[in-house]
C-alpha cells in the first residue's frame, strides 16, 4: 500500500513540475500581446477618421508599432492632414504620430 502512495505522490509531483515548467516557458517578449493592441489601436484610429466628417472620404492607411502610428495615403487639404494627426493622437494607446499623407 505504501508504494501506492509514494507513486501517487511522484506522479503529482513530476505534474506539478511539469505545469510549473509550462508555466515558465511562455515567453512574455515574442511580441504577441504588443501586436494585438497595435492592431487595436489601429483599428480604433480607423474608425475614428472614418467617423470624421472631414475624412469620411480621405485614403489614409493607419499602421501601428508600439504605439507609434504612421498614417500615409492621400488627402484633400493641409487641414485634413492636421484633423488626421489630431484625431489619432486622441486614441488611447497612440504614443507618437508620424504623418505621411499627400495632397491629391
Amino acid at each position: 500500500m505504501k508504494s501506492h502512495i509514494k507513486f501517487g505522490y511522484k506522479v503529482l509531483l513530476a505534474s506539478m513540475i511539469l505545469m510549473a515548467n509550462g508555466c515558465v516557458l511562455v515567453n512574455e517578449n515574442d511580441g504577441t500581446a504588443t501586436d494585438v493592441d497595435d492592431r487595436v489601436v489601429a483599428a480604433r484610429i480607423k474608425e475614428a477618421i472614418s467617423t470624421e466628417p472631414a475624412l469620411r472620404y480621405a485614403r489614409i492607411n493607419v499602421e501601428t508599432s508600439n504605439g507609434i502610428v504612421q498614417l500615409s495615403g492621400f488627402v484633400n487639404s493641409d487641414a485634413n492632414i492636421a484633423s488626421a494627426v489630431v484625431v489619432a493622437r486622441g486614441v488611447d494607446g497612440v504614443r507618437s504620430v508620424k504623418k505621411d499623407m499627400l495632397l491629391k
